[in-house]
């Protein structure tokens, strides 16, 4: 396991960071988002979508509703699920989490998924350190441990 810690200074800084992320993911990758409620999961994953599609105004509706959105025209094509509202990890599989997993998947509030958790993936951790200001801890787990150590 390896993890990196980054101290962002406002939504600036977070959007860097995701577009760091965005350069090291592939196809079958999993990030796995947790913080509190405003704590900048979904600005991570807005900022990633757009740097991966090279459009500063790429249409990046939060999923908080739809509990997923699908964004084909990427490469890797990749899925934002916020499964906030989920009651049961098998709802995720109606939502098509299979497809998803082959693909690329950013998961909001990730714990939510229990057994279908995939060893591999990137852990990301968000905190409230100020009113602009958040912490990011990365952790690599699986095949993401050495990934991580090697852009470090």
């Amino acid at each position: 396991m390896t993890s990196l810690v980054f101290d962002l200074a406002d939504e600036d800084a977070t959007a860097a960071l995701a577009a760091k992320v965005a350069g090291w993911l592939r196809a079958g990758d999993m990030l796995a988002l947790r913080g509190d409620l405003g704590a900048g999961k979904s600005a991570f994953c807005r900022a990633l979508i757009r740097h991966l599609a090279d459009d500063p105004a790429e249409e990046v509706p939060s999923p908080t509703f739809t509990l997923v959105q699908q964004y084909d025209h990427l490469s890797p094509p990749l899925w934002h699920f916020d499964l906030y509202r989920l009651t049961d990890p098998a709802e995720v599989v109606e939502l098509g989490w299979e497809e998803a997993v082959q693909d690329c998947a950013l998961v909001e509030w990730p714990d939510r998924l229990g057994p279908l958790m995939p060893p591999d993936r990137l852990d990301i951790d968000i905190t409230i350190t100020g009113p602009d200001s958040r912490r990011a801890t990365l952790t690599g787990r699986g095949k993401w441990a050495a990934r991580l150590a090697e852009v470090a």
